[in-house]
């Protein structure tokens, strides 16, 4: 399936949101640290870790290990920054979607590291500054999952 990446999430119920989202597609939640609260957090557990023995998460050290660990064949990196809408991509299985922290988005040098037809962003009202972490992940990961057929669904 897909790789969600929260690259150092800060919201614990966002976080506990897409722990959610992701052990209902089949995605594999990966958390890169540091980590703006700790996973046992009750706000988290509230919102999401009732879904731990379904969710396949893991939590790296730092971007690197990530990328050496999982080995996406593709990254899609989403902000706010980026011109590419998220529409116009053909995601595969396999590929990993990674978005920023909810105050800051994803570092120049971190979006960077892929490929500008890799640089992705949701489409929105000009005078919007950003969607909720959690909203932006689910919309993401249900087009890419619409795009491959929806597998392991129902």
């Amino acid at each position: 399936m897909f790789h969600v990446v929260l690259y150092q999430p800060e919201i614990p119920p966002n976080t506990g949101n897409i722990i959610r989202l992701c052990a209902n597609t089949g995605v594999q939640l990966h958390l890169i640290e540091p980590l703006g609260f700790s996973i046992s957090n009750r706000e988290l557990r509230r919102a999401g870790l009732d879904y731990a023995d379904v969710v396949r998460l893991r939590c790296h050290t730092d971007i690197d290990a990530f990328f050496e660990e999982a080995s996406p064949e593709r990254t899609f990196m989403f902000s706010t920054k980026h011109s590419r809408r998220h529409s116009d991509c053909r995601f595969r299985t396999g590929d990993a979607l990674v978005f920023g922290p909810e105050t800051r988005g994803l570092p120049k040098n971190i979006r960077h590291r892929v490929p500008d037809e890799c640089r992705v962003t949701l489409p929105m009202c000009p005078s919007s500054r950003s969607l909720n972490l959690a909203n932006a992940v689910s919309v993401a990961v249900f087009e890419a999952w619409r795009q491959c057929g929806y597998p392991g669904s129902a």
